[in-house]
């Protein structure tokens, strides 16, 4: 007795009913090749009325522009037209083409009719919010976890479920480690962060298991990142295959092999290595190929038509044979450009894997016409394989040229798979590494750009300065330095680090520079400055306040600084930190230390107090600042760096380029880890015969007084012609003094190389400013004459009052 049928059982029957597909093919000119039944069916054509004719005529709207776009060289294409029935009748219809070979390097395409649409248009069934992205992830037959920016598990399907044996209420909020203690699951934690890092998708050998995290027999696992509107990474996707069919002994060799490609930031190491783990696993000889254009610019080609492949050159940049002699005779670095119907050619125009045998005409052919091709001959090779090496996304790279000449059998479907999947996950590395080596390129510029190009004409200090930048996946960061001159023959030294890398980074520190020397033109003391940089990165933050930016220190929070202000006059040194290492000082005498300044803060944490502290340095000091990378070596630990450091330091050196230089040498065996930012300052001293100081009365007298000493200290410093500026310059500082400030005043000059200072103080905190008279007015043109006589000028505060100055240049030292 037959069962009644249900609805639900008559939609799932009438949902997978067969249907003819209505097909044609069109041949690269536009005529008609092949004609299906269905075909036939929907537009009432027999073959004979078709096959042979133009295409165009069975389409009645416009579609010479499409046309010409697939054309092109596209290897798909979908879309709607109208096609015109036999007896003159038009159907809307969804069209899908498809581009294949037709042999030799002709092409062809498949045309798919589909359905008008309307009522019974695709997933009208299905729902149409997010349950059907949960159907999907409970769903499907693999293991898959989501884990967020802290590797915490938010999200799992069924198969993890099963995997772990745990409820994903159970699983959420816990890391992968804490799930399943062991080492694999510590190697795919580490494989997490550096998907988090920009690393792109990972690949991780062996992780999930049916017996759980790292039970025998696991499965293999990819690691991609998920990324939001913005395309900032905000989560990775675990996926876990769970093989169970195939060849096993292929399955076990690609897990082996993947994690060995792909190992560093080089695209030429990437395609070696594919080529080391090819031979002798797959093949006996391996070339992998990459296209010029890919080289120059570093952009994948999405498509390759017969023509723009047979004009495409390409640079061989891995060669492996078994034969230790060289019996191939095909070196890496040569350029090469192959025949229009060449396997290469094809394999480039078409994005897939062949196999040929030596006996098949499209490789006789190729072995006639072209010289490249001899080796297979000399070779004896009996078996071809061309594999695209084709990244994500689409884009062609360029080609993995295969052959088997020791080993009897030829090549088959299991090692076209694995041959496949190795050259996809070279092409990643590869195009990774392009991709890493563009953006280092960029942020090397612009960090170079933001970094001092020349150090400034002082006489205070002997500098020199050296930047390395981070090698490895880090990249470039965001250290940097400055010397900058300030008013009263003073020098002020910076050196800085801002936290993360790339472009970011030092696109922050040009800011963060840029405001400290804005605020050291104001003449803050160290404290004061940092005090007002905290403030500007915590705005700065606040302005990019998010998640992800907090993580990855927005807009330079945890940025270290350390100022420094150093008075040749005085010699004294005066300065304070924001979480930045202290300074070393060398003695005349070759005795080294670090000069003990409370560390403060890491800049953008807000409402820490810094402090200023002052120390008394012998003429010839040695001031060394630098960034942690200089002593966060991988190879040796905090202290022996710096034993390495001290004892470098010791060693007396001509120059403080000779320092940095030594220092570098010493402290660095390989490529640092993180930026460097290095600085050597070697102490001058202004003498007494450079310096004259005078204690004024508080009357109106002693300008004309003033007036006088320094016209007697010009013509004892034989500068006689800047005699009228100067006078003019100490009248009016000094009429200020007296007309605003307070007793005592205190006029200075200051002779440094081609520079003259002239200072006024008075223990008034009230600051001049310059404006400009009214005509009828008797007084206010005073610091606007000093403002058109002095190169500068400007206030300095003192902690009991303040000093006006003015410097002006000298012809002559």
């Amino acid at each position: 007795m037959a069962r009644p049928s249900s609805r639900s059982g008559e939609w799932a029957r009438a949902s997978v009913a067969p249907q003819e597909p209505c097909t044609a093919t069109v041949d690269e000119r536009g005529i008609v090749t092949g004609w299906s039944e269905g075909a036939g069916r929907l537009l009432g054509y027999g073959p004979a009325e078709v096959v042979g004719h133009p295409a165009a005529r069975l389409v009645a709207d416009d579609v010479e522009e499409r046309v010409r776009r697939v054309a092109a060289g596209r290897r798909g294409w979908s879309g709607s037209a109208v096609l015109r029935h036999r007896d003159g009748r038009q159907l809307p219809r969804r069209l899908l083409a498809h581009r294949r070979a037709s042999g030799g390097a002709a092409a062809e395409w498949l045309v798919v009719a589909g359905a008008a649409g309307g009522p019974s248009s695709p997933g009208e069934d299905l729902p149409k919010d997010g349950l059907l992205g949960e159907w999907v992830l409970r769903q499907l037959p693999c293991s898959v976890g989501v884990f967020d920016r802290e590797l915490r598990l938010v999200a799992a399907n069924a198969g993890l479920e099963g995997a772990l044996s745990l409820s994903a209420e159970e699983m959420h909020g816990w890391r992968l480690a804490e799930l399943a203690p062991h080492p694999l699951s510590d190697r795919a934690e580490a494989a997490m962060r550096l998907v988090l890092e920009g690393g792109g998708v990972q690949h991780v050998a062996d992780v999930l298991g049916p017996g759980g995290v790292g039970a025998e027999g696991g499965w293999p696992a990819s690691l991609a990142p998920l990324k939001d509107a913005e395309g900032r990474v905000r989560a990775v996707c675990l996926v876990a295959y769970h093989t169970t069919g195939g060849d096993p002994a292929r399955q076990r060799m690609l897990l082996q092999a993947l994690p060995r490609i792909g190992t560093t930031e080089d695209a030429e190491r990437t395609a070696q290595e594919l080529a080391e783990v090819a031979v002798p696993a797959v093949a006996d000889y391996v070339a992998v190929e990459v296209l010029d254009a890919f080289r120059r610019s570093g952009e994948a080609d999405p498509v390759l038509s017969a023509e723009s492949a047979g004009r495409a050159v390409l640079s061989r940049v891995a060669v492996r044979s078994v034969l230790d002699d060289g019996g191939v005779r095909v070196t890496p670095g040569e350029s090469v450009r192959y025949p229009a119907l060449s396997p290469v050619t094809r394999c480039l125009v078409e994005g897939q894997a062949a196999v040929y045998g030596v006996g098949e005409p499209a490789v006789a052919r190729w072995a006639e016409e072209d010289p490249q091709a001899a080796w297979i001959g000399r070779a004896r090779v009996h078996s071809v394989m061309v594999v695209p090496l084709r990244a994500q996304g689409g884009g062609m790279l360029g080609a993995v040229l295969l052959g088997r000449h020791r080993r009897r059998e030829p090549f088959d479907t299991d090692d076209k798979w694995l041959a496949e999947q190795l050259a996809g996950a070279a092409a990643e590395g590869i195009r990774r590494a392009r991709q890493r080596g563009r953006e280092r390129t960029t942020t090397m510029t612009l960090q170079r750009s933001l970094l001092p190009q020349t150090l400034p004409d002082q006489h205070a200090l002997d500098v020199a300065t050296r930047y390395l930048p981070a090698g490895g996946r880090a990249g470039v960061g965001g250290d940097w330095f400055d010397v900058i001159p300030l008013s009263g023959a003073r020098v002020a030294l910076v050196v800085g680090d801002v936290v993360g890398h790339g472009v970011r980074a030092a696109a922050t520190m040009g800011r963060v520079r840029t405001a400290v020397r804005t605020l050291a033109d104001v003449d803050l003391p160290p404290d004061e400055l940092l005090t007002h940089l905290d403030d500007l990165v915590v705005h700065l933050s606040a302005e990019e306040a998010g998640p992800q930016e907090a993580q990855e220190g927005a807009a330079g929070i945890g940025t270290t600084c350390l100022y420094a202000v150093y008075d040749p006059i005085s010699r004294r040194l005066a300065l304070a930190r924001a979480g930045h290492p202290p300074p070393a000082v060398v003695a005349p005498d070759g005795a080294v230390r670090f000069l003990d300044v409370p560390p403060g803060p890491p800049l953008g944490l807000g409402g820490l107090p810094f402090e200023t502290v002052e120390t008394e340095l012998a003429e010839g000091s040695l001031i060394a600042l630098y960034t942690d990378g200089l002593l966060e070596a991988r190879d040796h630990d905090i202290d022996e760096a710096l034993d390495k450091m001290f004892a470098t330091l010791a060693r007396p050196a001509p120059t403080p380029d000779t320092v940095c230089d030594r220092l570098l040498a010493a402290m660095l065996t390989h490529p640092p880890d993180d930026d460097i930012a290095l600085l050597a300052a070697r102490t001058r001293c202004l003498g007494a015969d450079r310096v004259a100081t005078w204690e004024l009365d508080f009357e109106p007298t002693v300008v004309a007084r003033a007036r006088r000493l320094a016209a007697d200290q010009l013509a004892a410093w034989q500068l006689d012609e800047a005699g009228f500026i100067t006078e003019l310059v100490v009248s009016e500082l000094v009429t200020n003094a007296l007309r605003y400030g307070r007793r005592p005043v205190r006029l200075r000059l200051i002779h440094e190389g081609r520079t003259l200072i002239s200072e006024v103080f008075d223990s008034s905190s009230t600051a001049p400013h310059l404006r400009r008279a009214r005509v009828f007015d008797e007084g206010g043109r005073g610091l606007l004459l000093v403002g058109q006589l002095a190169q500068r000028w400007g206030t300095r505060h003192e902690p009991t009052g303040k000093t006006v100055w003015a410097e002006q240049f000298l012809n002559s030292a």
